[in-house]
């Protein structure tokens, strides 16, 4: 007899052991390998790891799902505005891993609105108009994915020390804002050290901004180096308060979201 399932919001439905399993926290318990041998077991091939290619964490990422399955799914948002090094490090990752990358893309009509009313660089201007730019060119590509991509699960690269808005990510949670998908942050509590250490010893490719001076690398106009010893996010939407520095991705992590 098949497992009960769970109807969280009549669009997603999950078998119960994997909802009594999220909702207990046994998660928080396990190693980031032990959490995605969990999730690809329960949900491949109804799973995608979300990587930016603009931070090391999705990468360390990439690397262990393709260490345990060599068919793990990963997809890019491509906002159209990022830069070169990120498409160069598509592409080597491509060749490396021998993967097909999902890139998605936003509507081209919503971006030619948003351009035409707000300009090719309105996030500049205010808050409310760079999170326009951001909810065109990544949250709605990322929604639209996330409900058509035949997925049981995501994974994501969200640390608890990476921002002030992200300390309480727990490292398996339901994605109530994304129809009841399981969201997986299995390295939640991993330090920027450890990512780095994971990186350094196994030799994954990473955005070679990061070498000069970029710890995240998002579209091109938000993004800039840092000083040694700065914030690595500090980089992003620099022109805004730290409480705003996100971009919607993560509505259940932040009150505005965040990016991936």
């Amino acid at each position: 007899m098949a497992a009960p399932v769970v109807d969280l919001d009549r669009k997603k439905l999950i078998r119960s052991e994997v909802l009594q399993f999220i909702r207990s926290d046994a998660a928080e318990s396990l190693t980031a390998d032990e959490i995605l041998i969990w999730c690809i077991k329960n949900f491949s091939p109804r799973l995608s790891l979300a990587c930016s290619f603009g931070a090391p964490e999705g990468l360390v990422l990439l690397d262990m799902m393709h260490r345990i399955d060599p068919a793990s799914r990963v997809f890019v948002l491509d906002t159209g505005r990022l830069p070169q090094a990120t498409y160069d490090l598509i592409d080597r990752v491509r060749d490396r891993y021998d993967k097909s990358i999902e890139v998605v893309f936003p509507r081209a009509e919503d971006v030619e609105q948003l351009v035409r009313t707000g300009g090719l660089n309105l996030f500049y201007e205010s808050v409310d108009d760079r999170q326009r730019c951001c909810r065109a060119r990544k949250v709605e590509p990322l929604r639209r994915y996330l409900a058509g991509a035949d997925l049981g699960a995501w994974v994501t690269g969200l640390r608890r020390d990476q921002n002030v808005t992200r300390v309480d990510t727990p490292k398996v949670e339901i994605d109530t804002a994304n129809g009841g998908l399981v969201k997986v942050n299995p390295i939640a509590n991993w330090t920027s050290d450890r990512v780095h250490d994971y990186v350094a010893e196994h030799g994954v490719p990473i955005n070679r901004l990061h070498a000069e001076g970029y710890p995240s690398v998002g579209c091109a106009p938000c993004s800039r180096a840092v000083k040694p010893g700065d914030d690595p996010r500090s980089g992003r939407w620099w022109w805004e308060n730290v409480d705003t520095r996100e971009c919607g991705l993560h509505v259940d992590e932040e009150n505005e979201g965040s990016g991936i």
